[in-house]
């Protein structure tokens, strides 16, 4: 339901408080006393025992009803608040099970009514004076919005932000979430003119593809900073192969968060740094810090810091960086050193430390630091940012710095932390509406082939791939490997190895087994064989062993292959696994037998562009062997990266395929080569929503709705835009005409500048959709339609541009009806549109639709449009 009657539940104009009694009298008093002390200006009613009125009795319903009852009687209260005309509901009672959570939620749903909880800690809107919560600290009203699945947590931020004089627009508690969770809370947040800046604190997430969809596009709005509870509890699942075992539920998460663009902090520390940095500064671009401090030892600790946290140490200036003003420096000298400064161009950012000395004090030169960056904002120019510790607890200057917007830290580490919070904001931005390279055109994988290779496995009931079948999955996504002979037992093994010896080549001998995962663990693997004595007898060995190891095991033969050298390869490992969460996950790291212990990978959600793969790399220590060194080449970066995006498209076009594990994969200037592999599979999960890849936690590019048209005998390609479209965009801008532009975007468009674009070409496609026509022959664009959805997943609104000379070709109305197929297939009730008067063939497009058009009361140039989709 989305943000459905948030405004109720963080604008009430009436307030009840349901469930009062003896049994919970101490909860019914905290949150009426916090509503008191807030000073609601709207009425607040007391319900519960028979002295007190009953819903009935109220003149107007409550918006937004706070439930205090024991948990038997909450379904109770929520049917009585919706018959009534209750809003929301925000439930304060604990311990409440997950059966009666259920029921209590669908009796909600029977009245539209949201349930904030149970087992909340309730909400905060300081500026509107409601305060409905359990909270003991009152910050004051800002523009930070905290939301918090963990009371304790929230209890906690609350708390410090109320001596620190930090704001916020709003705090909710969600406890157990059975009705508004934390994608709901983006979504609105994300669009609130109140807040700047979104803190979470969460431990689960029970609905990924929604989370993400929401946090991605909260994170393009605003800073969106994350606190995850619990991130070292053991997993429950149990996995078999390497990738699995490095694919932790707590990097996994990392890895969704990396990929939604959120800032991820691991301590309330950290939170509060965050909190201090994001209370009082925006983002700004640049990422050199100028240290100025009255101690060499002091400046050096936070450049110390800085470098540990990959920071940019901006370059000395006259006084150096870090700068030393000595510990007699006053407030004089911290400003003289502070001007200079700020009006530098070589930095872009202040970091001032004082420690307080018998010849300086920290209220002085606090004073100092605030007047003299507020003198600098009143002349004008940019905005350098600057960040102060003062050490040791001095409420006199912190309150001046507060006053001048400077965020103030007890220490180097925290500020250099919270500097950093905003340099790792930028960047995600960055690298959020960066273009990735477009997919080489020979990457085109046989999906069929792959899909009958499954298929057959699991119709002989197999849950793993033997070799062969391994080779032919790798060989149907261009995947190279070594090749490789099965062969029943010892004699056939050393038949199969006969043509590599006689080449004067050496031959690995493997053991085949369904139920042996990992063949190094039973000595299920010979090396360097060079003689057929040789290969029979490592064949009767490994069968020996096998069996005496593991008797239970299939033994199906072995596999053949030539030997090959490592030389100057490095060997690496890449593959598949499946979170419970998060559905499919790319991982990537050094390999090899001990690559669990070495634990260097990185992880990534699907689906994968070359872009994303390459930085998927760049976070693994490996990555720096990768670049060549000594008589060592380099590796061929861009074929590495290709095979990440290969296997995270298999992930989408197989979703039997549950763990895939290549290791080694050898990696060299030549390109890659998988050394060896294996491959998990289960019957595909039930499809939901059409799909087979509804498991994805971001929704993969939908190749399913690629289409092919002939219009007035011209054959026109139209599909899903893609993110590597950009260069597309632009050059089909630069060929329409400036009036159809202006009745596009109802206004003169000139600049078709990188972000413009990227915003056109960067989609959700859990929220939006825009199709591209492209010339067969030629492949020039010739127009797109667009469509994004509402929060709520209820309505669309659309926008179409056609090339100026292919306007009266219908393609404008095949473009339409194709996105009206779109938007029912997603459930959508209604599409809406705003037309300019004068556009008159779009107008007519529109009613041969079926659109009800009319005009717009608050600006008569410009019709509605819409289209019940019900009603067709």
């Amino acid at each position: 339901m989305s943000t459905y009657r948030f405004e109720a539940l963080l604008a009430p104009r009436a307030i009840a408080v349901v469930g009062l009694g003896r049994d919970n009298a101490a909860l019914g008093r905290a949150v009426i006393g916090n509503l008191t002390k807030a000073g609601f200006a709207g009425p607040v009613h007391l319900v519960g025992e028979t002295e007190l009125p009953t819903l009935d009795d109220l003149i107007e319903a409550p918006d937004l009803v706070v439930v205090v009852a024991e948990a038997p009687a909450v379904e109770g209260w929520v049917e009585k608040a919706g018959s009534r005309g209750a809003a929301v509901a925000v439930i304060l009672t604990p311990d409440m099970p997950d059966d009666l959570c259920e029921a209590v939620r669908n009796r909600a749903r029977q009245w539209g009514m949201r349930l904030l909880g149970p087992n909340s800690m309730g909400l905060m809107v300081p500026r509107a004076q409601l305060d409905a919560s359990l909270f003991a600290g009152v910050p004051k009203a800002g523009d930070l919005a905290l939301v918090s699945q963990s009371g304790t947590v929230a209890a906690g931020i609350v708390a410090w932000a109320a001596h620190r004089d930090v704001g916020f627009s709003a705090i909710l508690s969600l406890g157990t979430a059975c009705d508004i969770d934390i994608a709901d809370c983006l979504d609105h947040f994300a669009a609130d003119i109140h807040t700047r800046a979104i803190l979470l604190s969460l431990s689960v997430i029970p609905n990924a593809r929604k989370f993400m969809s929401a946090a991605r596009a909260a994170a393009r709005a605003k800073p969106v900073l994350v606190l995850r509870t619990g991130r070292h509890i053991a997993p429950l699942r149990h996995t078999v192969t390497h990738t699995g075992a490095l694919a932790r539920p707590d990097a996994v998460y990392e890895a969704a968060f990396r990929r939604a663009g959120l800032l991820s902090v691991d301590g309330l520390d950290a939170m509060f740094s965050a909190v201090e940095t994001l209370g009082r500064q925006r983002p700004f671009p640049g990422q050199r810090l100028a240290i100025l401090g009255n101690g060499e030892g002091i400046g050096a600790l936070a450049a110390d810091r800085l470098a540990d946290r990959g920071g940019t140490l901006a370059a000395a200036g006259a006084v150096g960086n870090p700068a030393d003003l000595g510990v007699e420096a006053d407030a004089k000298a911290y400003a003289d050193a502070l001007a200079p400064l700020l009006a530098d161009s070589s930095s872009d950012a202040i970091l001032a430390i004082h420690v307080p000395t018998a010849r300086s004090d920290s209220a002085g030169v606090a004073a100092a630091i605030a007047d003299t960056v507020t003198a600098a904002r009143r002349k004008g120019g940019r905005r350098k940012p600057v960040f102060a510790v003062t050490i040791g607890d001095d409420g006199e200057a912190g309150a001046m710095l507060a006053a001048a917007g400077i965020p103030r830290f007890a220490t180097d580490a925290d500020a250099v932390e919270g500097f950093m919070h905003l340099v790792r904001y930028r960047e995600a931005q960055d690298d959020l509406m960066r273009t990735p390279d477009s997919l080489p055109r020979e990457f085109s994988p046989d999906v069929e082939a792959a899909r009958a290779i499954v298929a057959t496995a699991l119709e002989a009931g197999e849950t793993w791939l033997d070799p062969l079948a391994v080779a032919g999955l790798l060989a149907a996504y261009r995947i190279d490997s070594v090749p490789l002979t099965l062969a029943p037992d010892s004699d056939a093994a050393a038949a199969a190895a006969w043509p590599i010896l006689a080449k004067g080549g050496a031959v690995a001998l493997k053991v085949v087994s369904p139920d042996i995962v990992h063949k190094s663990d039973v000595g299920g693997v010979r090396l360097d064989l060079t003689s057929e004595a040789d290969v029979r007898a490592a064949a009767t060995d490994i069968l020996t062993r096998a069996r005496r190891q593991r008797p239970d095991a299939r033994i199906m033969g072995f596999a053949v292959q030539p030997m090959v050298r490592k030389g100057k390869r490095r060997e690496l490992i890449a593959g598949l696994a499946e979170d419970p969460v998060f559905g499919p996950v790319v991982v990537f790291g050094r390999g090899g037998v001990a690559v669990e212990v070495i634990d260097d990978r990185a992880l990534s959600l699907p689906p994968l562009d070359l872009r994303l793969a390459s930085e998927l790399i760049d976070r693994t220590r490996v990555a720096r062997r990768l670049a060549a060194y000594r008589d060592v080449p380099a590796v061929d970066r861009r074929s590495l990266g290709l095979v990440l995006v290969k296997l995270a498209q298999l992930s989408a076009d197989l979703p039997e395929v549950r763990e895939l594990d290549i290791n080694p994969l050898l990696a060299d200037a030549n390109g890659v080569l998988a050394l060896d592999a294996r491959v998990m599979i289960e019957p595909a999960p039930e499809r939901r929503g059409g799909t087979r890849n509804a498991r994805f936690a971001i929704r993969p590019y939908p190749v399913e709705w690629e289409r092919n048209l002939v219009l007035k005998r011209e054959k026109i390609t139209v599909r899903p835009v893609r993110p590597e479209d950009e260069g597309l965009f632009k050059s089909f801008f630069e060929q329409v005409s400036a009036e159809d532009l202006r009745l596009r975007f109802f206004m003169p468009v000139r600049d078709f500048n990188h972000a413009f674009l990227a915003r056109l070409t960067q989609l959700d496609y859990a929220r939006a959709i825009a199709f591209v026509a492209i010339e067969a022959e030629t492949g020039v664009m010739l127009g797109a339609v667009r469509l994004h959805a509402d929060a709520n997943h209820e309505s669309g609104e659309y926008a179409i541009l056609i090339r100026s000379d292919r306007k009266g070709t219908g393609l404008g109305f095949a473009l339409m009806q194709l996105m009206i197929d779109w938007a029912r297939a997603e459930g959508l009730q209604r599409i809406e549109g705003t037309v300019l008067r004068e556009n008159r063939p779009m107008l007519a497009v529109c009613r041969s639709l079926g659109f009800v058009i009319h005009p717009d009361t608050d600006d008569g140039t410009v019709m509605k449009v819409r289209l019940d989709l019900a009603a067709i």
